[in-house]
């Protein structure tokens, strides 16, 4: 169940920054019910993609970058969030998923946009990891 809950928390994000965020963006349709049935999928599985990158990479990324992490009180943590979207796009691209980050200012404004979100949807629906 935690899993589910987490995966939909996920996929809510990523929904909310393709839509906020101009250089972020799924191919397909743009309206109607013909773009949910063609990006519900995908957006599911760019969710385990994100899910996967940040179980891996995050937490090397994390300890090297402790330096970093220090002298700027924290805020280096959003460029690495930023660069596990690109490499989410980037593993997407690969699988021919159709997720695309364009440059690294939206990657920057999509991961704040997850961040914040994923706290007020886990907020909202309760974790059940305690």
């Amino acid at each position: 169940m935690r899993f589910l809950s987490w995966l939909v928390t996920t996929a809510i994000a990523l929904a909310v920054a393709t839509w906020l965020v101009d250089g972020i963006y799924f191919t397909g349709p743009t309206r109607g019910q013909a773009e949910i049935e063609h990006k519900l999928v995908p957006l599911v599985v760019v969710a385990l993609i994100l899910g996967v990158v940040t179980s891996f990479v995050k937490p090397v990324l994390t300890v090297l970058s402790i330096p970093f992490i220090v002298v700027t009180l924290g805020l280096f943590l959003l460029v690495i969030n930023a660069a596990l979207l690109k490499l989410t796009s980037w593993v997407a691209g690969q699988l021919d998923v159709g997720f695309h980050v364009e440059r690294f200012w939206p990657a920057v404004g999509g991961a704040l946009i997850i961040t914040v979100v994923t706290w007020i949807v886990d907020g909202l629906v309760g974790d059940d990891r305690r």
